[in-house]
């Protein structure tokens, strides 16, 4: 990356172009998507205006947007190109379209009028007041896809719709408010209970497919080989039949057709789930500066490519990206690909991205988990779940439009629906919340959290009242340690958070050589389930024939995780002599090496994809093998001072018990690749119901942590969030500054601003090509600030204003009013027209835009963009107006800062 700061990049590129556009602005700001927008209304005026009737009614589908706005109007939108080949600038105008034909009711504009009057009196001011409320009541706002929500604007729009609402002293409103205030705990509800019955469908589902690569249940093919084998030895089950047994007349086994078939079932079951998997295909635009959206690791940096490639200095102007753009390719993703725990933590951000919480990656992501998990790749469900219970938050919210028509309290429910998709996946609902507040939310009030943490407590208790597992229990797998733990263990379970860091911090490392060295080959890149079919294959083949690397991962991961003591471990092996301790160590050994290695090739393949329980795996076969070696050295030197009393005692197990060790390990390895500390404590807590070890998970933990901070400063999804070049400011790692404001913010340039020095009139033409600049230099969702003799006077968002241009009906030469402070009393009183005249731009416009001195300090910025989740800043100098820094523009140099 280029050490090249914006400052230095402005003061090095031309004073002017051809384009009239700033460097350093175009430089700050990523390309936008190209999509055309239908026209389309909010409120029943602009209806009857057009004397249209309301279109697109229908339900959801997977472009409905994020927030899938539907108004009585009934509108839906699809805001992705099909093609590369569109225009990089939408066109909200209507000049020459023959669709916005019609006769007006009234002679001329609202403008034209106002033009003729300018010389009389007639201009009056107006209540401030009024002008906010009409800004922020409305509900016209709608975020383009890859754009960054106006928190702001959100927060004050729900605020005066409560303050609407406590106005009613009646009966009914009293009713109403009440019924207000809990649409929320209904909603939390409705996802506690709608993500348990998904997770219990999953996990009825993939364990009966999971065994039917072995063989079949002869008194019910469904079952699966536990519950068919209920009360007996696997070994000797006279109800399983083994397929070469089947297929056999002489009923014999046969070790090299069972293989085949285990292989071949394994590889048709990920492909089954890669083709559900490829069926949320999206292709976003070249004009997107982005590198994928799931985790390929592989992925090429394109926006980083293309600076690089211009020298670094960025001094392009918007035309010269135009024509990049255009000869460039588009990126597909997938939305049902791996995890999705790092886009979650983007959307909850501010960062919009329609249709992947949509219905259709739902179902498709559900079915495709089933059957990845049951293939037996080296993959987890954990991850999915909160993808899984982020979608049904999502859809959910459509139920009640206080949610649905404001995407800063629709947040607010997806917070919580993420922190119960860990609560159904580990049986952790405390875990769950402090994963929310941890690892994905990036807004979390008190409010927030008291509701997420009811939303859990109901997940929790559905899920305890379907049963999935058979066991009253709702964890993913229950142990119980009788023994405590000893004071000299302490220094082995720093020694294991250390590994287990050192393993996390290098997991990450070797994916990424791996996607960067096989995933860029052209076959596998153009057809990814043939990476998908390899993957399995190689599983298949090195898998089958060590046991810890056949099982699944959620039944290793409690088989090295239990006590000899425990009957889930009963002739497996780990539970061996002093003299089959080193023959059992060799065996683990092959296993973690193996494992480590198929994780490694399946992270990032195109197949809903966990890391949690994986990254779990590896560690726990890590920790077991430390755990007998400590267990060997205390067998062997009994009587040796440190070890005390306990190895004087009956059984392998009297002093070190090797099950703890693993799960310490497990923990720390975990940490290593997520970088979660106290949800993880209290998972592993919550998973072993051990107040005795809660210490030794917790040491782990932190030691894990700063390990792995000082190998690799990323976690595996702080990775990919930034190698995606998504608009995310990292609230919790602030970046060290130097320079203040003015440093970043670009000089005033007459396309970027509406000056209504001489006239609060401004013809729509000059606003359209002004929207069109901006369309051209990625800002899709910046603003055009309002001047007044140098005197920033007020903003109006560019979705806005393009919602305003869409309605207009009449010629280039429409004026359109674009000051606030002031309205006209005359004609325009006398004709008491029912409907807003659509040339009135002053319910769109901002008067009073966030602002900031050019000599404030960047930390004073920073926390403007992170607290108040800002999309722009407006500048000032000694009180005029001085300039527009977008978010993208101060996420670019904070990148560059700390490159």
């Amino acid at each position: 990356m280029s050490s090249t700061t914006p400052s230095e990049s402005r003061k090095d590129a031309p004073a002017d172009n051809d384009e009239g556009i700033d460097s350093s602005q175009q430089s700050a700001t990523p390309s936008s998507p190209t999509a055309s927008r239908r026209l389309y209304s909010s409120r029943a005026s602009d209806l009857e205006l057009r004397g249209g009737r309301p279109r697109n009614k229908g339900a959801a589908d997977e472009q409905t947007s994020l927030l899938s706005q539907r108004d009585t109007a009934g509108r839906a939108y699809r805001t992705l190109p099909p093609t590369p080949g569109q225009r990089l600038s939408r066109q909200p105008s209507n000049i020459g379209n023959s669709r916005f034909k019609f006769n007006h009711h009234r002679k001329g504009s609202f403008g034209q009028r106002l033009a003729a009057a300018l010389g009389s009196d007639g201009w009056q001011d107006s209540n401030l007041e009024d002008s906010k409320i009409s800004f922020y009541r409305d509900d016209r706002v709608w975020y383009d896809q890859f754009t960054s929500t106006d928190w702001v604007h959100d927060s004050i729009a729900d605020a005066f719709r409560v303050k609407d609402l406590r106005n009613r002293k009646d009966l009914r409103g009293r009713v109403y408010a009440w019924f207000d205030g809990a649409q929320g705990w209904i909603l939390v509800a409705i996802i506690g209970c709608i993500t348990a019955a998904i997770a219990y469908l999953v996990d009825i589902t993939e364990t009966p497919i999971f065994d039917l690569k072995d063989g079949y249940c002869t008194i019910g093919w469904y079952r699966s080989k536990k519950k068919c084998c209920a009360g007996l030895d696997e070994h000797v089950c006279p109800s399983w039949l083994s397929w070469s047994e089947a297929l056999r007349p002489s009923r014999t086994k046969d070790a090299r057709l069972d293989f085949f078939i285990y292989v071949l079932a394994g590889v048709f079951l990920s492909l089954i789930s890669c083709i559900l998997t490829l069926g949320t295909k999206t292709v976003v635009p070249s004009a997107v500066s982005l590198s994928t959206l799931d985790e390929n690791l592989g992925a090429e940096n394109r926006y980083e490519n293309r600076r690089h490639d211009s020298g670094g200095s960025g001094s392009v102007s918007p035309r010269q990206k135009y024509t990049e753009v255009q000869q460039s390719s588009t990126m597909i993703y997938y939305a049902a690909a791996g995890s999705g725990v790092a886009e979650v933590k983007v959307i909850l951000s501010g960062f919009v991205l329609h249709g992947y919480l949509g219905v259709k990656t739902l179902v498709l992501k559900t079915l495709g988990l089933i059957l990845s998990v049951a293939s037996g790749l080296s993959l987890g469900k954990e991850g999915p779940y909160v993808h899984i219970a982020t979608c049904v938050g999502n859809i959910a919210c459509r139920i009640f439009s206080k949610y649905n028509h404001n995407d800063g309290k629709r947040r607010e429910v997806l917070s919580a629906s993420a922190a119960s998709g860990v609560a159904v996946a580990f049986g952790a609902p405390l875990g769950g919340v402090l994963f929310s507040l941890e690892e994905v939310s990036y807004y979390f009030p008190p409010k927030t959290l008291f509701r997420t943490f009811f939303c859990c407590i109901v997940a929790a208790l559905f899920l305890k009242f379907l049963n999935p597992y058979g066991t009253n229990k709702i964890v993913l797998f229950e142990v119980r340690y009788l023994t405590d733990w000893e004071f000299f263990e302490m220094i082995v379970f720093i020694i294991l958070g250390v590994l287990g860091g050192a393993a996390g911090a290098l997991f990450i490392k070797a994916s990424r050589i791996w996607a960067t060295s096989f995933r860029r080959i052209k076959l596998i890149k153009k057809w990814p389930m043939l990476e998908v079919g390899l993957v399995a294959l190689i599983t298949g083949l090195v898998g089958y024939w060590n046991r810890y690397t056949k099982l699944a991962v959620t039944e290793l991961l409690y088989e090295l995780a239990s006590p000899c003591n425990s009957k889930g471990i009963e002739g497996s092996g780990l539970c061996p002599s002093k003299e089959q301790i080193p023959e059992v160590i060799r065996y683990l050994g092959i296993a973690f090496v193996v494992k480590s290695f198929l994780t490694i090739i399946t992270f990032g393949v195109k197949v809903p994809a966990g890391i949690y329980v994986p990254s779990m795996v590896v560690g726990g076969l890590l920790g077991r093998i430390v755990g007998h070696t400590v267990q060997y050295i205390v067998l062997m030197h009994p009587n040796t001072t440190i070890f005390g009393a306990c190895a004087k005692g009956k059984g392998t197990e009297s002093c070190v018990t090797p099950g703890i060790y693993a799960m310490v390990a497990a923990g720390a390895t975990m940490c290593g690749v997520t970088r979660l500390s106290v949800a993880l404590a209290v998972i592993l807590f919550e998973l072993t119901g051990s107040l005795d070890h809660v210490l030794p998970f917790s040491i782990a933990v932190l030691v894990s942590k700063w390990t792995a901070d000082a190998l690799e400063p990323l976690s595996i999804y702080d990775l990919l969030t930034s190698m995606n070049s998504y608009p995310f400011l990292d609230n919790k790692v602030r970046p060290i500054f130097t320079t203040d404001l003015g440093d970043i913010t670009p000089r005033i340039r007459r396309d970027r601003i509406i000056d209504i020095s001489d006239s609060p009139l401004i013809p729509a033409a000059d606003l359209r090509l002004k929207l069109e600049r901006l369309h051209m230099a990625g800002e899709l969702d910046g603003g055009l600030p309002i001047v007044r003799h140098g005197i920033l006077v007020g903003l109006i968002p560019a979705p806005d204003l393009e919602f305003a241009l869409d309605k207009l009906d009449d010629g280039p030469e429409t004026l359109c009013l674009m000051a606030t402070d002031v309205q006209w009393r005359g004609a325009v009183a006398e004709e008491e027209d029912e409907e807003a005249d659509p040339t009135d731009f002053t319910p769109y416009i901002d008067p009073a835009p966030v602002a900031l001195d050019i000599r404030s300090p960047m930390d004073l910025v920073y926390e403007c963009f992170v607290k108040l989740g800002l999309r722009y800043i407006c500048v000032l100098r000694n009180g005029k107006y001085a300039g527009l820094v977008h978010k993208k523009a101060f996420v670019k140099y904070t990148r560059e800062l700390e490159s």
